[in-house]
């Protein structure tokens, strides 16, 4: 797959690229919605003889568009998306940096530019899709703004249970610490990324080493609790059990430093320092305050049984 990122205004030309079948859309976590949309674009490729590609933006627009700081949780870094993009089979990805010249371009100049000179020959989109400025432009106006120089799908929506498979529900999934609602929504596990920093030792201590993990800059963190994950490091995937919280039974209530931090079952090299993917599977149970070293002991070795068992039932 190759990545082209656009800066506004690009100068790339219809002649440099092949006939494309294009998706469009944001597309936060690669969720099962945005899978549909993604898939589509590359069956009609597929039956029309035309290169698959989609398009998405870097930053999210509300972090342009809002008037005051706006701090997005990411469901997916760009690297993360990237790659869900390549597992998909897509022979073209396109990154747009979504900057306020960008934002400020009229529907017609968004589809002249970004659809009509990449050579696209055909457009993907969900029903919501939006673009050009105040998102004036639709899936219902495309057809007019297309000049007659390429054909467009609209993909419905998508639903779970009779509710609507969103980036939106994932994230407020995720704040409750239902991670395995979010992988049925997602079509998979979800992840994120981080760097394995010193802590406070206090878990090797007590017989429980842990990686801590400072998550990269706005990743999503699930609700406090504990969690069976699993880490990927140096290339493999390891199984364990990972607390998410603010160590109640050792801080004061006033120290608000959440922590990520993952035993591993069968594990015991070093790792300061080295990039690494969470993977959440179950929640196990809710953060608590313990009455001493030795009940939280216990919590913890009974935590880490219920994440062996998981990983060991069918």
């Amino acid at each position: 797959m190759e990545v082209i990122t656009l800066h506004h205004p690009h100068s790339i030309k219809k002649e440099d690229l092949p006939g494309l079948s294009l998706a469009l859309g944001f597309f936060d976590g690669v969720h099962l919605g945005h899978q549909k949309v993604i898939q589509t674009a590359i069956d009609y490729a597929k039956k029309n003889g035309l290169k698959s590609g989609v398009m998405t933006f870097d930053p999210h627009p509300s972090v342009v568009l809002s008037t005051e700081k706006k701090e997005i949780d990411y469901l997916t870094s760009l690297d993360r998306k990237i790659a869900l993009f390549k597992q998909m089979g897509l022979d073209y990805a396109f990154i747009v940096r979504f900057t306020s010249n960008f934002a400020n371009l009229e529907p017609q100049q968004f589809v002249d530019r970004y659809l009509i000179d990449l050579n696209v020959t055909h457009v993907t989109a969900g029903f919501d899709y939006t673009y050009g400025k105040f998102g004036r432009g639709t899936m219902e106006t495309l057809p007019f703004h297309s000049r007659q120089t390429f054909t467009s799908t609209t993909v419905g929506e998508m639903k779970d249970r009779e509710e609507k498979v969103s980036s939106t529900r994932i994230r407020k999934t995720l704040h409750e610490g239902k991670v395995d609602e979010a992988r049925q929504l997602l079509g998979y596990f979800y992840t994120v990324e981080g760097v394995v920093v010193h802590g406070d030792k206090r878990g090797r201590k007590i017989g429980f080493p842990t990686a801590n993990i400072q998550v990269s800059h706005q990743g999503l963190i699930p609700a406090t609790g504990v969690y069976a994950v699993r880490l990927f490091v140096h290339d493999e995937w390891f199984e364990g059990v990972c607390n998410v919280g603010y160590k109640p039974t050792f801080n004061d209530p006033d120290h608000k430093a959440l922590s990520v931090e993952v035993h591993l079952f069968n594990y015991n090299e070093s790792i300061y320092g080295e990039k690494v993917m969470v993977e959440w599977h179950v929640r196990i149970r809710s953060e608590r305050k313990f009455n001493g070293i030795e009940e939280l002991v216990f919590q913890i070795e009974k935590d880490k049984q219920d994440a062996v068992a998981y990983f060991k039932s069918p």
